[in-house]
Order: structure tokens, then sequence, then C-alpha cells
């Protein structure tokens, strides 16, 4: 099961949620609006049930992957971040605990919406088995996000 939480200012209608749906159309692509605990309370309602969830959580999405996964580990098969705003980890209400499925996170070194500076300490803090990639991007990772090994995080490729 695979599903793609976007970030604050965006929805489920920008260029990665069109790229998923064209090349994984069998992928949950959710809109989310409101407070985080308002975002939270529908993403638990759309994976209420599920298992071997691989999440893909894009800035703010990013933080709220990492909190349904520390909520939900056994449920979660692995996390794919992108530019996550996990630096706001701490100042959620979630119960702070270090996870041990595999996270990816995909961090751009020109990232000036998130530091990178800001979210490398949390995610090696929490993130037991993490491939925590660098790369010479943006906050959109507009060069990164094409290139990523997409059927490494999230399997074959689907089409209609």
């Amino acid at each position: 099961m695979r599903i793609f939480i976007h970030g604050l200012e965006s929805d489920n209608k920008g260029t990665k949620s069109i790229f998923f749906r064209e090349h994984y159309p069998d992928m949950i692509i959710p809109h989310f609006v409101g407070e985080l605990s308002e975002r939270m309370k529908k993403l638990e309602e759309d994976l209420s049930g599920h298992t071997n969830i691989r999440l893909v959580g894009s800035s703010f999405g990013g933080l709220m992957a990492s909190i349904f996964t520390m909520e939900n580990e056994p449920r979660v098969d692995r996390l794919i971040l992108l530019a996550p705003a996990i630096n706001m980890l701490e100042l959620s209400d979630c119960r702070l605990k270090e996870i041990s499925i595999p996270v990816f996170i995909y961090h751009g070194t020109r990232d000036d919406v998130i530091p990178l500076e800001a979210v490398e300490p949390i995610a090696n803090k929490y993130f037991r088995n993490l491939t925590f990639n660098k790369v010479e991007d943006d906050h959109f990772l507009r060069n990164t996000f094409p290139n990523i090994d997409w059927k490494k995080h999230l399997g074959s490729e689907l089409h209609i």
C-alpha cells in the first residue's frame, strides 16, 4: 500500500502528485487541510486497517509521515521523505520514539525553507535504519525528484 502526503502549502494536484498518479495509479494521494492535528486525523482515517504501508512525505507531509510511523511502526514498511519538516517533530504532541524501519531522506543543500542543518540531527536521532541523501537542489527537489529510484522505493510501476 502506497501513499503520498503533500506539503503544508501544497495540495494533491502538484507536480509530485501528478508524477505518482501517472506512474503509480494505485497510490493513495489525499488532500490535507488545516492544522497538524486535523491532517493527522485524516491520515489515520485514510490508512485505517492498512498494513505494509510505504509512505512518501514531502516537507510538512514528511513530518506527518514520521509522526504516523512513530505511532504505528508495525504497520509501516518504509518511509521516503522529501525535504521533510522533521525539525518540527519535537514541537508536536507525538510520543517521540526511535524507529527501525528503512527511512530514505532526500534533502537539498540549497533548501531555504527547511534547512538541512536542522533536519539531519533529528533524522540521526530517531531513524535507526537511515539513508540520508544530501543533494544539490532546493526545497522542491525539482532536479532530484524525477531521478529518484522510485522502483526501488515503491516497487514496480503500474501502468493503466
